[in-house]
């Protein structure tokens, strides 16, 4: 066995909750035996963006975890990031 994390934020509120899996356990296993979408029921494994560590994972039901991972599950974008700045740099302009 090896223990791992499973972790998922929002603006209000953010769970980390510890799992102890067997060897071999992919990123989707893991988020799926923590019972996680049981405290955010938005979140459905088999659909949202996953990663560990901060990089994303391209295939969280083939990524084999290690001891200590921690699984990061991501809310999607509210705006495309380039379009944010976009913004910023617009409502800056006209700051000035």
């Amino acid at each position: 066995m090896i223990q791992v994390e499973v972790a998922y934020a929002r603006p209000d509120r953010q769970e980390i909750v510890p799992v102890n899996v067997p060897e071999g356990t992919t990123a989707l296993e893991a988020a799926k035996l923590s019972g996680i979408s049981d405290i955010f029921p938005e979140i459905d494994p088999d659909t949202i963006d996953m990663g560990v560590f901060g990089k994303v994972i391209k295939d969280p039901a083939a990524h084999e975890l290690r001891e200590g991972d921690r699984v990061e599950l991501y809310r999607p974008l509210k705006i495309d990031p380039k379009q944010a700045r976009l913004n910023r740099a617009k409502k800056k302009d006209q700051a000035q």
